[in-house]
């Protein structure tokens, strides 16, 4: 199935949901995942393996961390090629002075902001939603 590549479209069904919980971005040298931990996201790249995980489980393998985030994802499938969406919602935050880091799957776009911001992050994009 093909993603959605008008921006209009994109905005007005992008349907921002929180998921429940703190998810924080840790920095491993090699390229395992540790038992027990269950990344949403990993990177590779030349300083190491990237994880983005629920708190709970960097506590538990005493993985450092220095930032909190919440997890935003726009339910709307959104093409790996759609122009704007990225730009659009970046502009929203960076208006509202929230932070976020962007993460694209396949289907959908998971934005992660800092967890105090996170249910003020998602009112911002439901309002650029309903302006689009």
């Amino acid at each position: 199935m093909t993603g959605e590549r008008d921006l209009r479209t994109l905005l007005r069904g992008m349907r921002p949901e929180l998921n429940p919980g703190r998810f924080v971005f840790t920095t491993l040298r090699g390229v395992e995942t540790p038992p027990g931990v269950t990344p949403v996201v990993t990177v590779v790249e030349p300083e190491g393996l990237t994880l983005v995980l629920p708190e709970a489980q960097a506590v538990e393998s005493r993985l450092a961390y220095d930032f909190v985030a919440g997890w935003i994802t726009l339910r709307v499938h959104s093409s790996l090629d759609a122009v704007g969406l990225t730009a659009a919602v970046s502009l929203a935050l960076t208006d509202a002075g929230v932070s976020c880091n962007v993460v694209a799957g396949h289907h959908h776009d998971h934005l992660f902001v800092p967890y105090e911001r996170a249910a003020e992050a998602v009112r911002v994009l439901e309002a650029l939603a309903r302006e689009s």
